[in-house]
Formats: C-alpha cells, structure tokens, sequence
C-alpha cells in the first residue's frame, strides 16, 4: 500500500505555484482594468465520486427534437394519435343477480321458512337419507400356525436383546 501524502518539500512548492498564480491574476486585472471572472464551481461530485453531467436547456430542446423525429419516422403508418370509440357494445354484466332472478329466490326463501314455522320439512329440501353407521373393519383372523410364528419371531427377539 502506497502512502499518497505529499512531502514537506512538496508543499512548499505547492503554495509557492498558488502564490504565483495570485499574483498573475492580479496583474492580469490590472491590466484589463477590472476583477477577473470568478473561476467555475466545481461540478457536484455524485456518492460514487464521479461528477454530476449537467445538461444544457439547448442540449436538451435538441435531444428532445430528436426523439420526436425518431417517434414520427417509427409510427410514420401508424394510425392517428386520437383513440378510435370502438362499436358501441352492450356492457357485459360482470355477474350478480338479475331482478327475476332475485324474486324468484325471495319466494324461494319465504316458502321453506313458512314451511319451518309450520315444522313440515323445507319444500325443496332433499329427502336425507338415514344416517349410516359408521363402518368398521373385521377383526382380522389369525390362524394358530402363524400365531405360533410369531411368538416364535418374537421369543428369539427377545433373546438377541438379552445378549
């Protein structure tokens, strides 16, 4: 890693130089009979580091020019800018209930409750059928022959985990 600060002698000359260009600007107004124009201000420096382009209102009337032509030349067959109205179409219903409809499930309704004020079954309502019991399965059978085997699996199991 290099160290970039300048040394003693290095800054000498530095303020010696700026001294001197002090100076010839002083002569310089002198000699045009008034101040010298202010230097320019730096330009902004961004987070990056890099400095911050700035574009002129005559650079950007040119460039903005420029698009539109690019714009014109591409859409050059294209239809006109304003919006066409298509053919006027019906609005498509988007669902919802239409009035027959909704009467007809208010009469729907007003029928099965009178029906339940009156403790007979809804009119519309499906015969239930009875309630099945719940299926369970068989025992299994085991034969003696593979009882047996198991018992047999079993005891030398047992033996194994004795040792």
């Amino acid at each position: 890693m290099s160290n970039n600060t300048p040394s003693l002698a290095q800054l000498k000359r530095a303020i010696t130089i700026s001294e001197q260009i002090e100076s010839l600007q002083s002569q310089l107004a002198s000699i045009l009979g008034g101040s010298t124009p202010a230097p320019a201000p730096a330009a902004a420096v961004t987070k990056t580091g890099r400095k911050k382009r700035t574009v002129s209102p005559e650079a950007r009337a040119k460039m903005a020019a420029g698009q539109r032509a690019r714009w014109a030349k591409k859409n050059e067959g294209a239809a006109p800018a304003a919006p066409v109205a298509p053919a006027a179409k019906p609005a498509k219903r988007k669902g919802g209930l239409t009035p027959e409809g909704r009467a007809k499930l208010a009469a729907a309704m007003k029928a099965r409750w009178d029906a339940r004020k009156k403790g007979a079954p809804a009119p519309t309502a499906k015969a239930q059928k009875p309630a099945a019991a719940p299926k369970t399965k068989a025992k299994r059978v085991i034969s003696p022959e593979a009882r047996a085997k198991m018992a047999a699996a079993a005891k030398k199991r047992w033996a194994n985990a004795k040792k």
